[in-house]
């Protein structure tokens, strides 16, 4: 933690911010900005602050008081005249402390996003945070609402059958503004393929579908399976043509695609006839090793794994698996591994979880057990609070901090690589 010094002539030190009922944002100067770790609270530290990443959004916290530290006083306060205020970073930034705020007993559960804390710093916002993927594909700055309605326009009117088309293009593309879903109208990059309307686990923050006492989910899951054809039809074109192809199963909008193995494995064969370019990958949380050995015996390329944690009774209570266990997901990954595929897991990250010294202690197994390829460090979107209680979050932990920790595992193991989004492995193609 990092105090001033009360002898200082007004220090440029991170100050709180907050917001009024007209719903303005402004600095306090005389606070001291907090973040959160877990369950616990601390000062800002300015080492590990950038400047608030474009197009980055910043949201009000209903019925939660901002809290911060007055300017020579280490008892943290709450401001229950103002609203609290967090950032939602772009993709590509993994963020090291989440807002800081106290919230009252019947406020409602946060939608579905990241929140990292903010504050006010040499004249602009600041976050906590890293840029962990300098990969400028899913930068807003590529994309053209217009020119992508136009596209998607062409291809329906291409493909008037195909409900992929009309499900990625309608849904995904303009409704969401999904990057990889517009990727695929303009022809380029990862494209999605979304394949299962079913999912086996329930997990708490999942995207596509909530229970009706919980939150809104920010997508709603793909109502259909498509056939082997419409696969077909999408992938091809994609794969033959597209920069940096590919195409990824398993999707935001849909469920878990291992349910629908059988379906993928015909499908890739059917692709591979027709082209051997570009990358066929798979987003999964793991959970049926035997059908990922049957898909890369078809010809799959990549997979990413999905976990929220390294540590058993912490991925469970938040995956609530039906019909398998952690051991299976652990298998698929070193299975995957072994037989040749770029291995990845999509790490979801919140802090004073995934930094806790026997979270790393886990990580680094996993690493040396698997010859893993790669970590994507994405920020776990979920209500801080609701996040805490459903893995039973100890009210104080042991944590190395987020950026020791990927400094640590850099150290540790050189060769696995960082980032936030899926490589082209087969980009030479």
């Amino acid at each position: 933690m990092v105090w001033l010094n009360p002898n200082e002539k007004m220090p440029d030190y991170p100050k709180l911010v907050a917001a009024n009922a007209a719903g303005e944002i402004f600095e306090i100067p005389d606070f001291r900005a907090a973040g959160r770790s877990g369950r616990d609270m601390y000062p800002l530290d300015p080492a590990v602050l950038i400047p608030l990443p474009e197009h980055s959004r910043l949201y009000f916290l209903p019925q939660r008081a901002p809290v911060g530290y007055p300017r020579h006083d280490h008892a943290l306060r709450r401001l229950d005249e103002h609203t609290a205020v967090a950032a939602f970073l772009p993709p590509g930034y993994t963020i090291f402390s989440v807002a800081a705020y106290h919230r009252q007993p019947a406020a409602p559960l946060l939608p579905i996003y990241a929140y990292s804390a903010v504050c006010w710093y040499r004249g602009q916002f600041h976050v906590p945070a890293l840029r962990v993927d300098d990969d400028v594909k899913h930068d807003p700055a590529q994309f053209s609402w217009r020119k992508i309605k136009k596209l998607v326009e062409q291809r329906r009117r291409q493909f008037p059958a195909n409900r992929l088309i009309a499900h990625h293009g309608v849904n995904c593309a303009l409704r969401y503004g999904c990057p990889n879903a517009q990727n695929l109208f303009l022809n380029r990059w990862e494209a999605p393929i979304a394949v299962s309307a079913a999912c086996n686990a329930a997990c708490v923050g999942c995207i596509s579908e909530q229970p009706a006492d919980t939150v809104q989910s920010p997508h709603d899951r793909l109502g259909f399976v498509p056939s082997v054809e419409e696969i077909v039809e999408v992938a091809v074109p994609h794969l033959h043509s597209a920069p940096a192809a590919i195409i990824s199963f398993g999707q935001g909008c849909e469920g878990e695609p291992l349910l629908q193995g059988a379906l993928i494995a015909t499908a890739i064969k059917k692709i591979r006839q027709h082209t051997s370019r570009g990358t066929i990958h798979l987003n999964t949380n793991g959970s049926r090793p035997a059908t990922i050995a049957r898909l890369i015996d078809a010809g799959l390329d990549s997979l990413r794994v999905s976990l929220n944690s390294l540590r058993e009774p912490i991925y469970t209570a938040y995956y609530q698996p039906r019909g398998y266990g952690f051991a299976e997901v652990l298998e698929s990954i070193r299975l995957a591994r072994q037989r040749g595929v770029w291995t990845a897991i999509n790490y979801l990250s919140f802090p004073g979880v995934t930094d806790d010294q026997d979270e790393f202690a886990s990580l680094s197994r996993l690493i040396e057990f698997s010859d893993l390829n790669m970590i994507q460090w994405r920020n776990l979107n979920i209500d801080p609070d609701w996040y805490a209680d459903s893995i039973a979050l100890l009210e104080s932990t042991q944590t190395l901090g987020m950026p020791a920790l990927l400094q640590m595992i850099r150290e540790k193991f050189p060769k696995v690589r960082f980032g936030y989004f899926n490589p082209a492995v087969n980009e030479g193609q």
